[in-house]
C-alpha cells in the first residue's frame, strides 16, 4: 500500500476502531469480535510499515477504556496489560522462534502453559494478610474502577484465603453458558434488550453502580495470574496457578503445561475441540513463557507481554433450511418470532431453533419460510440468522407475516406506533398469567402482602389459579396445603386477599397491566372517572382530553376496555366482590410541594420509594425517574447511584432522608 493511501486508510480505522472500542466496553457491542481483530490487525500493519504515522491516540497504543462515572479510580501497582492477537498457526510459530532464541542466548530451558482466554472481564484482587480488601477493573491498564463491592457478590471469591499472605492476583469475570441463556430467556420474557453475548452481561453486571444489582446477576471468575506477590518468590507461572488453588481461588480450570511448540499447537486444538463442553465462553487460547525469570529477560511493550500471545478462533458460520417460524408469547405479552431450522452442528451445539428477534429483523433481511440460511452463534453462545443465501432460492419460499392473533389465547396482537415488537393484548393471555398476577399483587398495585412469586407459581402449577381473579377462589385448605403447619400462614394471606378487595379505583387501573399506564397515570385517570364503568365507556376522544395523556395511551386504554377477556375479568372481579369506586377522602389543603419534582434515588430507611412518592405527592408535589434541570429536589438515599452524580453536575439541590423527614412534619 502506498503511503498517501495508508495515511487515509489509518485515518478511517482510528475513529472507527475508537468507536467500536468505547461501545464495546460500554457493554453495547456494535460489530463481532472477529470483525474488530481484522480492522485492529489492518492498522497495526499500516504502523508496522509506515512508523511516522502512529499517533498517541492510536487504538494500537492504548489498552482497555475510560473510567466510568460514578466509580473511585484505582492505579494498578502492577499494570493489566493487553495480550497480542495472532491468527494462525505460522504466528504462533514465529512467536515460539522469537521465545527459543532468546532462550538460547540465555541458556535456559523454555515451556509454555497453554490456557483458555476466558470472554469476560478483567479484574485485579488485592488481598492483605489473607484478606480481600480491594478490586479494580483493568480500566485503561494503569487505572481501573474501584468494583470492591461489586466483586464481593461473586461467590467464588473467597473473602479470607487459606494463608494469611499479602498477594495481588489477576481474574476474568464472566457468566457461565447455563446462567447467559437462562439471563437472555428472562429478559425475553419481560421485553428487555438481549445482552449480545456473555462478555458484555458479565462486564455490564461488574460495572453497575448499584452493587445490588451486580449481586442478582449470576458472575464467576477464575483467577489465571498473580500479578504482586510479596511472600512467596515462585519460580513458574505453573507453579503459582497450582499454589492459588491451594489458597482458595477459583483458578482458571483449563492450563496445559507444554515442552515445546508441538504440544502447544496440539493444545490449543485440543481446546478449540473442546470449547462447547466448556460451561464458560472464550474467545481464543492464550500461549505463556512458563519461565518467570525469561519472562523478565523478554520483556514488555506498553500495552503487552512480548512472552504471550493470544490465538484467535475464528467464528464458525453453516449453511441449513429455514423450514417454518413460529411464535413465542412472553410474560408481558411480547410475541416473538423463532426459526424453525433443520438441526445443524455450530460450533460444536445443534441448533434448531433461535429468535428472529421481531418483524423489522426479518424484514431487513428479507427472510422466507423456506430458505436457506446462514447461521452463526453470536459471542459463541446466541445462535443468530445473520443473512440468506438468496442464490439457493427455488421460487418455492413463502412470504412470513406476523399474526393478528395471539397464538396462545386469540386475543388482538397489536403493534404499536413507534415500536418494534408485537403485543398480545389479552388480560387473561395464559402465556402472561405469571407475570400477570405478580404485577397485580404487587405494591403498587392491589398489595397483598404474603402473595410472593413462588407462592404464584405453585399455586399456577396446581392449577389453582388459572385467571387473575381466581386469586378471590382461592380456599383456605388449598393455602395450607403448601406449608407444613401452614394454619397460621392460610389465614394471614386469606386475610390480605379479603382485604385487598378495597382497595381505592387507581390501585385496580394500574393492577390490570394496561400498556403505558403506571400508578401515577391511574391516579390521574381517576381523577375524572370515578367508577370502573365510566372509565370501560370512555372515548378516544376523552381520555385525550386530559393534559398527561397521549394518542398512543388513550388508543391502549380504549383498546384494553373493549377486549372480551378484560370485560370477562373486571366481572369476574365485581362478583368477587372487589371495589370498583374511587375511595373518596378528606381532600389536603396542605400544598407545601405544589409545583415542586422530585427524583428519589439509593435505599431510604424510614420509607419505601412508593411511600416517600405517595407523601410528597399528598403535599402536591410530582416525582420523576430522571434528574433534570427541571428537578428541584433529589432526595438521596444510601447506594444512591448515577442520578446523584446527575444532581451534582446539574447543581440540583440533594436532601437527605432526615432533611426530607423535617420537610414533611
Amino acid at each position: 500500500m502506498e503511503y498517501t493511501q495508508a495515511k487515509k486508510r489509518a485515518e478511517e480505522l482510528r475513529p472507527l476502531l475508537q468507536y467500536y472500542t468505547q461501545k464495546y466496553f460500554d457493554d453495547a457491542q456494535v460489530v463481532s469480535d472477529y470483525e474488530y481483530d481484522m480492522l485492529m490487525r489492518e492498522l497495526k500493519q499500516i504502523e508496522a510499515e509506515y512508523p511516522d504515522l502512529i499517533t498517541k491516540d492510536s487504538p494500537t497504543q492504548k489498552v482497555g477504556s475510560s473510567i466510568k462515572k460514578g466509580f473511585n479510580k484505582i492505579t494498578h501497582e502492577v499494570p493489566l496489560q493487553s495480550l497480542q492477537d495472532v491468527f494462525t498457526f505460522a504466528e504462533v510459530e514465529d512467536f515460539d522462534k522469537r521465545m527459543r532464541k532468546i532462550a538460547e542466548e540465555n541458556g535456559t530451558e523454555l515451556d509454555y502453559v497453554v490456557e483458555t482466554k476466558i470472554d469476560g472481564l478483567s479484574a485485579a484482587l488485592e488481598y492483605k494478610n489473607g484478606k480481600f480488601v480491594v478490586g479494580a477493573t483493568r480500566g485503561d491498564g494503569l487505572v481501573g474502577e474501584d468494583v470492591t463491592k461489586n466483586l464481593a457478590t461473586i461467590k467464588t471469591i473467597p473473602k479470607q484465603l487459606k494463608e494469611d499472605i499479602n498477594i495481588t492476583v489477576r481474574g476474568e469475570v464472566f457468566i457461565s453458558k447455563k446462567d447467559f441463556e437462562k439471563l437472555n430467556e428472562n429478559r425475553l420474557m419481560e421485553e428487555e434488550e438481549l445482552f449480545a453475548n456473555a462478555r458484555n452481561a458479565a462486564a455490564g453486571s461488574l460495572r453497575q453502580l448499584d452493587s445490588k444489582i451486580t449481586a442478582k446477576r449470576p458472575l464467576d471468575i477464575y483467577i489465571f495470574n498473580v500479578q504482586k506477590s510479596e511472600d512467596i518468590p515462585f519460580k513458574t507461572h505453573y507453579e503459582s496457578l497450582l499454589y492459588m488453588e491451594k489458597l482458595g481461588f477459583n483458578v482458571n480450570p483449563v492450563k496445559i503445561l507444554c515442552k515445546n511448540i508441538t504440544e502447544v499447537l496440539e493444545a490449543i486444538k485440543k481446546i478449540g475441540n473442546d470449547r462447547e463442553k466448556l460451561n464458560f465462553g472464550i474467545d481464543g487460547a492464550v500461549v505463556k513463557v512458563n519461565d518467570l525469570a525469561l519472562r523478565e529477560k523478554i520483556g514488555t511493550t506498553y500495552k503487552t507481554p512480548k512472552w504471550a500471545v493470544a490465538y484467535k478462533y475464528p467464528p464458525e458460520k453453516k449453511q441449513t433450511l429455514l423450514k417454518d417460524i413460529t411464535f413465542q408469547v412472553g410474560r408481558t405479552g411480547a410475541i416473538t418470532p423463532m426459526a424453525i431450522l433443520e438441526p445443524v452442528v455450530v460450533a460444536g451445539s445443534k441448533i434448531s431453533k433461535t429468535t428472529l428477534h421481531n418483524e423489522d429483523y426479518i424484514r431487513e433481511r428479507d427472510i422466507k419460510i423456506g430458505d436457506t440460511v446462514v447461521i452463526q452463534k453470536a459471542g459463541d453462545v446466541i445462535p443468530e440468522v445473520v443473512e440468506v443465501v438468496k442464490k439457493k432460492r427455488t421460487g418455492e419460499e413463502k412470504d412470513f407475516a406476523m399474526p393478528e392473533f395471539c397464538p396462545v389465547c386469540g386475543a388482538p396482537a397489536i403493534r404499536e406506533e413507534g415500536e418494534a415488537v408485537l403485543y398480545c393484548m389479552g388480560v387473561e393471555c395464559p402465556a402472561k398469567l405469571y407475570r400477570s398476577i405478580i404485577h397485580f399483587a404487587s405494591k403498587d398495585a392491589m398489595d397483598i402482602e404474603g402473595l410472593g412469586d413462588a407462592l404464584i407459581s405453585e399455586f399456577i402449577d396446581r392449577g389453582y389459579i388459572n385467571n387473575i381473579a381466581d386469586i378471590y377462589n382461592l380456599t383456605y385448605e388449598q393455602i395450607a396445603s403448601l406449608k407444613k403447619n401452614g394454619k397460621k400462614f392460610a389465614q394471614n394471606l386469606m386475610d390480605a386477599i379479603e382485604e385487598s378487595k378495597h382497595r381505592d379505583l387507581y390501585r385496580l387501573i394500574n393492577s390490570l397491566g394496561i400498556r403505558h399506564v403506571g400508578v401515577k397515570l391511574a391516579k390521574s385517570l381517576t381523577k375524572n372517572y370515578k367508577t370502573m364503568d365510566k372509565l370501560m365507556r370512555a372515548s378516544v376522544e376523552t381520555l385525550r382530553m386530559k393534559d398527561d395523556i397521549g394518542a398512543i395511551t388513550a388508543k391502549s386504554i380504549y383498546k384494553f376496555f373493549r377486549q372480551e377477556q378484560t370485560k370477562d375479568l373486571i366481572s369476574r372481579l365485581k362478583k368477587a366482590g372487589v371495589n370498583m369506586s374511587v375511595i373518596e377522602t378528606e381532600e389536603n389543603s396542605d400544598l407545601r410541594f405544589e409545583g415542586k419534582t422530585f427524583v428519589l434515588t439509593g435505599t431510604l430507611e424510614n420509607y419505601s420509594r412508593g411511600d416517600a412518592s405517595e407523601i410528597i405527592e399528598k403535599f402536591g408535589g410530582k416525582t420523576s425517574t430522571s434528574v433534570s434541570k427541571k428537578t428541584n429536589y433529589v432526595l438521596a438515599g444510601e447506594d444512591a447511584g448515577s442520578k446523584l452524580t446527575k444532581a451534582r453536575e446539574l447543581g440540583v439541590q440533594i436532601i437527605t432522608e432526615q432533611e426530607f423527614m423535617e420537610m414533611i412534619k
